[in-house]
């Protein structure tokens, strides 16, 4: 009876299991008789293309893509790979003329101990200089990290001519360190507010550990790409110079369209002035991939007429010339974040230190109701009354529109424009 009774217990202890899913594939879990765990690959009747598909997907996507990220990612992806399969295949280029102009043999050990050598000077001197713009890089992020990659390329490209002017070695390897250290620093700092856009799960650090992934897959790719071309169609200065500037180009248009991908949902001046001008003219909030082609990345500070011809963020001298300016304009709105000058042209706007997100779309809103047909011969002082009495009726509708299209509303990313404290 004990016998038996311990085989019933053994037999009701294998029978226990359960089923646990990694990476798209099942699994059977079970523990034997003597507690030991196995572990059995349930029966994956898959093509093998599609498993071969869904491992890359695993490995170098988010899990859960594509529900689990916003809309652009797989364009973003594109353009980022193809952007550092080219930035590294020039890279290997650079650093070939480099050795050529000191005078080495170049070969791709001494090429990886040349290139950390030439950067520790100049480059740490860009980095500190560019460190101090971080309020820009958060207020245009896209911007800034397309102008990372032309200054890369930039630095990239004095170090190809430098078998050109071997006198000028130090200078040119220097100059163009200089201008790498910088790209390094607004690359960096650009990384995590475009990653950030992509974010529908709170998965960002899936994202940005994926995206890295495909970055380094890509550059190694591109490493081998440009050792395949500094020894064939680049070993001539004249190769280099029709090859460089192509592969430039390439790196230049993947950032750019990569850029252009990324729904950027932080409010800036640029991003606010949009969603005021698509609501005055269409009475629809747009959304932030629905602005995210339409984003000026060349002139981010254009002043948008359709928004009211807003200029927020000038000095507060510029705008407020007297203590009694300052008085006038603020018994104007006693309660609010922000001051309203309207000029003929033009309106200036200040926010004061702790403004927010919705602060500048009340001022925003209101300054361009002002500039409406209906109150362009009034005083300052009865356009601004009448626009406000406007704004504050429509205003709790078009907030809630703007938070439901999914803009953060909590900051206003001005770039370190000016403000004013009470």
């Amino acid at each position: 009876m004990g016998w038996k009774k311990e085989q019933e217990n053994n037999a009701a202890q294998c029978a226990e299991f359960w089923i646990e899913t990694s990476n798209s594939i099942s699994h059977i879990c079970q523990f034997d008789s003597h507690g030991r765990l196995k572990v059995k690959v349930v029966n994956d009747t898959r093509p093998l293309i599609r498993r071969m598909v869904e491992s890359f997907l695993n490995k170098f996507f988010p899990s859960g893509y594509p529900k689990s990220v916003n809309e652009g990612y797989l364009t973003y992806t594109q353009f980022r790979a193809l952007q550092h399969f080219s930035s590294a295949a020039l890279s290997v280029l650079s650093t070939q003329s480099l050795l050529i102009a000191a005078g080495l043999r170049p070969t791709p050990a001494q090429a990886t101990a040349v290139s950390w050598i030439l950067k520790d000077g100049m480059q740490h001197a860009g980095k500190l200089i560019c460190s101090s713009m971080g309020a820009k890089m958060d207020s245009e992020p896209k911007s800034w990290r397309i102008l990372a990659d032309v200054l890369y390329d930039f630095g990239t490209g004095l170090e190809i001519l430098s078998p050109l002017c071997p006198q000028l070695f130090l200078e040119l390897a220097g100059l163009g360190n200089f201008a790498k250290g910088m790209a390094v620093v607004a690359a960096r700092a650009t990384r995590l507010p475009i990653y950030s856009s992509f974010v529908k799960e709170g998965n960002l650090s899936d994202l940005f550990a994926k995206g890295e992934a495909i970055s380094t897959l890509f550059n190694v790719v591109g490493m081998g790409a440009g050792i395949q071309l500094a020894s064939t169609v680049c070993s001539t200065m004249q190769g280099k110079l029709i090859i460089a500037p192509l592969l430039s180009a390439i790196h230049i248009y993947s950032v750019k369209e990569e850029m252009r991908a990324a729904p950027v949902n932080t409010l800036n001046p640029q991003r606010t002035a949009m969603i005021v001008a698509d609501f005055l003219t269409t009475g629809r909030v747009s959304s932030p991939a629905d602005l995210r082609y339409r984003e000026n990345l060349l002139f981010p500070d254009r002043i948008i007429e359709e928004a009211g011809s807003v200029s927020v963020g000038k000095p507060f001298c510029k705008v407020v010339e007297s203590p009694s300016k300052f008085e006038l304009l603020r018994a104007l709105f006693p309660g609010e974040k922000f001051l309203i000058h309207r000029k003929k042209k033009l309106i200036d706007m200040i926010l004061e230190n702790s403004a927010s997100g919705e602060d500048a779309l009340r001022g925003w809103l209101m300054a361009a109701f002002s500039k409406e047909r209906e109150f362009v011969e009034l005083s300052e002082e009865e356009a601004m009354n009448a626009a406000y009495k406007k704004m504050e009726k429509i205003f709790p509708l078009f907030l809630s529109e703007v938070k439901s299209r999914g803009w953060y509303t909590d900051q206003f990313l001005d770039g370190n424009g000016s403000r004013f404290a009470l």
